[in-house]
């Protein structure tokens, strides 16, 4: 286990992600993590925490401490986050429950993204900000691995402290701004954002709306 502990604390040290707020956003204390990566207690991740880290991180389960996972007939399950990327001011990035699972086809995924499916997710908008093209309630597919080296215009949900926020990038041509924008021109655009101040936790590749 200590080997997981090592690799856990690499691969948050890689994403620039503090220990208290992955802890928060795993609904648990401020300490949660520190304590077992650096004490080894609790001697290993619950599994609903392993399962939201390994998507958070974009790696497998098995990584972590998990088993290896095999396709179940052709179906790839993609964890639903209990979190909300804010179409407004933004929303707290996790609550106690963690997640449930929405299984997707796996050829019809591969056809969408090449991406690993330990690196997507699943989480809902709240807001109006990003109307027309995104409504609240919507559920948008994130892509965790492709963030800020692979930045390019387009949707991404965003990070700030512990909040979470689904905006549109666009690269400035020949520069290191971006510009943060919302689709509906009630909310504000933030232009000229050096790309080092905007964390980034990944791209938005699908959405699903309830009619």
């Amino acid at each position: 286990m200590e080997h997981v502990r090592q690799e856990l604390d690499r691969l948050l040290r890689e994403r620039g992600s503090g220990y208290a707020a992955i802890s928060r956003m795993l609904g648990r204390n401020p300490s949660y993590i520190q304590q077992f990566i650096k004490r080894g207690s609790p001697k290993t991740l619950e599994p609903d925490d392993r399962r939201m880290l390994a998507s958070f991180l974009g790696v497998d389960e098995h990584v972590l401490g998990g088993p290896d996972k095999s396709d179940n007939d052709g179906m790839v399950e993609i964890p639903i986050l209990d979190v909300q990327a804010s179409a407004g001011f933004g929303a707290i990035a996790a609550s106690e429950n963690a997640y449930t699972r929405f299984g997707f086809d796996e050829r019809w995924l591969r056809a969408l993204t090449p991406a690993k499916s330990a690196s997507l997710s699943i989480v809902r908008v709240l807001g109006d900000s990003m109307e027309p093209t995104l409504s609240d309630g919507d559920e948008v597919l994130v892509d965790a691995s492709d963030h800020c080296a692979r930045l390019r215009d387009g949707i991404y949900v965003l990070r700030t402290d512990d909040v979470l926020a689904v905006k549109r990038i666009a690269i400035k041509p020949g520069a290191k701004q971006i510009t943060v924008a919302s689709d509906n021109p009630a909310y504000p655009t933030w232009n000229d954002m050096d790309r080092s101040e905007v964390h980034v936790v990944g791209r938005v590749i699908w959405f699903g709306r309830a009619l």
